[in-house]
């Protein structure tokens, strides 16, 4: 039996990277935003700019589950290179649409699914003869026709158009028509609508649709940093480009144009990072934008950074590893790589932001984290909260927020004798106090060193002044606990002794898994963490429950790792739940893997989780 479904299912559009597919995908979904139904939007891309396969994915949602469902209800299959992979992914009763211009042996089809064949080709040949209008005008035809089979208001598309070539009206007129040959061909020669529809909702409320990126560079922004040293690389490389435009907005004298940023591609990530621990060193709030591999580049500048302590903040958009791994796909592997970078003993503070809203927040909260710990920050985001849009809250700010420029000694207070040691602990929370260079002509300065020193920044190999210095790197640590984001706790309805850890981006999935597992009979307690290192609430947590689940996206079960040497916990009392094939984990996996973990728990367990 066909799917029939109103505002919830999975549309996966397979086209071919460089054919001019993403503005008509995105055109779709932003359609049914606007009619007022939740959407997950997802891009799986290739790492080349045209010819190989590429895949679009829009999850209808009117409950507002915001993660990969996994599964595809409706294949929109425009790529023959992938055609037997993508006819296999369709649900059972799900629904093909194909171009239908060539023909196909009946053995490339499925007998359970509907098969919906439009002669694409033929029609734009018809209509059209410049071979680029044939290509960019068949994407619009069939998002007129997809418009009509699920039942979309055509004006709503209408209205997109208009606003999508605003400034450029000689493109409208031309883009309406397409869509008109999609929309009136699909009424006269199919059944409209499929039992896949949309239908007119009020859930969005007041959200907003935005990238995780670009969110991260306005919030760079409004987090005060002025420098920005990159280096380009999959998959960050737009949150930089995102920072210079808002920059280009916002940080441009309005009466004389001056520029008040500075962004620089450095030839190499290296190089990015020296830049960014220079500008940081002289006062400036700067940070780069950089994955997996440029964090491995940047090792020695970060051990730098740590130990002679100067504030500056990396975004590191987590993409497949090791080497160059998967560029354009997602994981969560560089967990202990950002937390223990460098040689030595050196210990970073990450925040775990879960979408666009927490990006641009944690982007802003990091300026002031490294400028009151006077220490190198990590805004830990992915590939899938970074180049994908996103529906959540919109940004809120402060405009009566000041910058926290932590412990700045002034040439009043140096000039009025107060005792200036750079590495001096004056109240036992790990942080000494610095000074901006030329602050005072004559007291005190803005010394630094990556090598031993004492107190007072003087050089010295004294095994003594170095276990001083190095142990009150650790109180400094310590403070960092109560200054990073603090968990949220989800209770389970029913009393229970297992509970889950979760962190980024894997967020939205396991919200939805939270309640299929509740329905399955699971019962679990969720405490998502949005910092490191970890507050007492963490280990609380962990202390409470019998059995954690620790879900994360990556092959060695790092943030385990992590739990269990900074917390001091018994490998046997944390569960691993992995996903790492480059794609978003999905609640459906989520609720899979735990439920058959469950059923493995000795007999007590099991009488207190499942129900």
């Amino acid at each position: 039996m066909p799917i029939e479904s109103v505002n919830d299912f999975v549309v996966r559009f397979a086209n071919v990277n460089g054919s001019g597919s993403a503005s008509a995908n995105l055109l779709f979904a932003r359609s049914i935003i606007r009619m007022g139904v939740p959407i997950a939007s997802r891009n799986i891309f290739p790492s080349n700019i045209q010819g190989l396969p590429t895949w679009y994915e829009v999850r209808v949602t009117e409950a507002g589950h915001l993660g990969a469902r996994g599964g595809t209800d409706m294949m929109v299959a425009m790529n023959p290179q992938t055609w037997d992979k993508d006819i296999a992914s369709i649900e059972p009763g799900g629904y093909l649409f194909y171009d239908s211009s060539k023909p196909m042996p009946p053995s490339k089809f499925r007998p359970d699914i509907t098969v919906i064949g439009m002669p694409l080709t033929d029609v734009v040949n018809r209509t059209y003869t410049d071979p680029r209008q044939r290509q960019l005008f068949k994407n619009i035809i069939y998002v007129g026709a997809l418009a009509a089979l699920f039942d979309i208001e055509i004006g709503v598309v209408e209205t997109l158009i208009g606003e999508q070539f605003k400034g450029k009206d000689k493109l409208i007129a031309p883009n309406l028509k397409a869509l008109h040959i999609g929309f009136d061909y699909a009424h006269e020669h199919f059944a409209c609508p499929l039992g896949l529809r949309v239908r007119r909702a009020d859930k969005i409320g007041d959200r907003i649709f935005v990238e995780g990126n670009a969110a991260a560079g306005l919030g760079a922004v409004y987090g005060g940093a002025t420098v920005c040293a990159w280096y380009p690389i999959t998959p960050s490389t737009s949150l930089a480009e995102a920072f210079e435009r808002y920059c280009g907005q916002l940080r441009v004298d309005r009466e004389t144009g001056e520029k008040r940023f500075a962004i620089v591609q450095a030839e190499d990530e290296l190089a990015s990072i020296g830049m960014v621990i220079g500008a940081g060193w002289n006062g400036a709030r700067a940070f780069t934008a950089t994955s997996g591999p440029g964090i491995s580049l940047m090792q020695e500048f970060l051990g730098l950074a740590y130990f002679a302590e100067i504030p500056s903040v990396l975004f590191d958009v987590q993409r497949g590893g090791p080497s160059t791994g998967m560029p354009t796909r997602t994981q969560q592997s560089d967990i202990l790589l950002c937390a223990y970078a460098s040689h030595g003993d050196t210990k970073h503070v990450l925040l775990f932001p879960r979408d666009p809203n927490e990006a641009f927040q944690f982007g802003a909260e990091a300026f002031d984290l490294a400028d009151r710990l006077q220490t190198p920050i990590f805004v830990m985001l992915d590939l899938d909260i970074g180049m994908n849009q996103h529906l959540c809250p919109p940004f809120a700010w402060d405009d009566n927020r000041k910058l926290d420029r932590g412990k700045v000694m002034t040439a009043e207070e140096l000039e009025a004798g107060k005792d200036f040691g750079r590495y001096l602990d004056v109240d036992g929370d790990g942080i000494p106090f610095r000074t901006y260079p030329g602050t005072h002509p004559t007291k005190g300065a803005y010394f630094t060193r990556g090598t031993t020193r004492d107190r007072y920044a003087r050089y010295t190999e004294e095994g003594g002044p170095y276990v001083d210095n190095m142990e009150r790197l650790l109180k400094k640590f310590e403070t960092a606990k109560k200054l990073v984001p603090a968990p949220i706790l989800q209770k389970a309805a029913k009393p229970t002794r297992l509970g889950v850890i979760h962190f980024g981006s894997t967020g939205p999935s396991m919200d939805e898994a939270f309640g299929l597992l509740a329905a399955a009979g699971v019962h679990v307690d969720c405490l998502r963490v949005r910092g490191f290192p970890f507050s007492h609430e963490v280990s609380d947590f962990i202390a409470a429950h019998e059995q954690v689940f620790v879900v994360e996206q990556n092959r060695d079960a790092q943030f385990r790792t992590l739990l269990m040497v900074e917390c001091g916990i018994d490998p046997a009392n944390l569960v691993s739940i992995l996903h790492y094939d480059g794609t978003p984990i999905t609640a459906r996996f989520i609720t899979k893997a735990i439920t058959d973990k469950a059923k493995g728990l000795r007999p007590t367990q099991q009488s207190e989780v499942l129900s």
